[in-house]
């Protein structure tokens, strides 16, 4: 990139607990950046304090390589890194990459070419050759996530991602949101696509997690449901749910009812009677909120966009 020019291709590496060899990754990115064609910029985020990295990122500062280093005073996570490099980035195309080997940077220029067609392409790391475990675990994580929002995606847990950006200045991330960013972005109505690229070979180690970190999956895809089917409709959701709660207290109470009736059964003992009127209560609480949540959608209804333009002509 020259001096003073503002360059075509943003580069955002987010540094966060997990990070291989700074020097050795930073020069395979740049190559296959220089290969690729548009001019680039190169933002290092430390999520927190590393001063290896750091020390390792000055080093390169001071023989000559122009890139950019902003250090986050404490952990934030991998969304909020990746919306600082943006806001400190001036590129027209986005791009993010791993601080850690997940692909081969071979395939950087279908990323930064399938933005011709896309406004996001994210990279499916293809053929897969780490464990069968592996694969198990991410076919069960896209399993769910494809069912619950009907889109079809393979690899989102692969950190390589390009798209225009226009995307990420109607879209804020925050939590682990990154993981869902393409399903953010085509709810949004972006043009959002999936583009193979050459897995590395030092990807293919077999990864066990702890049960906290499935339950985050989950709870984060639970998350992901309700933002992209109900943030505009909460009656919707609230409203069926509080609705069935409400039958279910309403039948144990005919059932309570019909027994003292027919068979002369006595209501002061059952812990039942009790059950069936905390959910009608429930019920009428969890069909409020909905309400209330429609009320509050429709007084801000103007200043919400739920659309992207496409184009306009004439």
């Amino acid at each position: 990139m020259n001096a003073g020019s503002r360059p075509t291709v943003s580069v955002i590496i987010p540094v966060t607990e997990r990070f291989d060899d700074v020097r050795e990754l930073y020069f395979r990115y740049r190559d296959a950046l220089r290969e690729s064609g548009p001019d680039f910029e190169i933002t290092y985020v430390l999520d927190g304090r590393y001063p290896d990295v750091l020390d390792a990122l000055k080093g390169l500062l001071r023989e000559g390589e122009r890139l950019r280093v902003v250090t986050l005073s404490r952990p934030f996570g991998e969304a909020t890194a990746i919306m600082v490099g943006f806001n400190h980035s001036s590129g027209d195309l986005i791009l993010t990459l791993p601080a850690y080997e997940q692909i081969e940077p071979s395939g950087i220029p279908r990323l930064i070419e399938g933005l011709r067609e896309q406004d996001l392409v994210a990279a499916r790391r293809w053929p897969r050759i780490d464990s069968r475990f592996n694969r198990l675990q991410a076919a069960g994580f896209h399993f769910f996530l494809n069912r619950i929002t009907g889109l079809h995606f393979h690899d989102m847990g692969c950190g390589a991602r390009a798209f225009k950006r226009r995307v990420l200045e109607e879209i804020t991330l925050y939590g682990d949101q990154h993981r869902f960013f393409p399903v953010l972005a085509f709810h949004q109505g972006f043009r959002v696509g999936e583009i193979d690229v050459p897995q590395s070979p030092r990807d293919a180690h077999q990864r066990l997690y702890g049960f906290g970190v499935y339950l985050r999956r989950l709870l984060d895809m639970l998350s992901v449901f309700f933002l992209t089917k109900f943030t505009k409709k909460p009656l919707r959701f609230f409203g069926l749910l509080g609705s069935g709660v409400f039958a279910l207290g309403s039948g144990l109470i005919a059932y309570l009812v019909v027994q003292r009736l027919v068979g002369g059964v006595p209501l002061s003992d059952r812990p039942l009677l009790l059950l069936a009127s905390l959910l009608l209560v429930l019920g009428i609480q969890i069909f409020a909120i909905g309400l209330v949540g429609e009320i509050i959608i429709f007084s801000h209804a103007k200043d919400i966009k739920d659309y992207t333009i496409d184009e306009i002509i004439g």
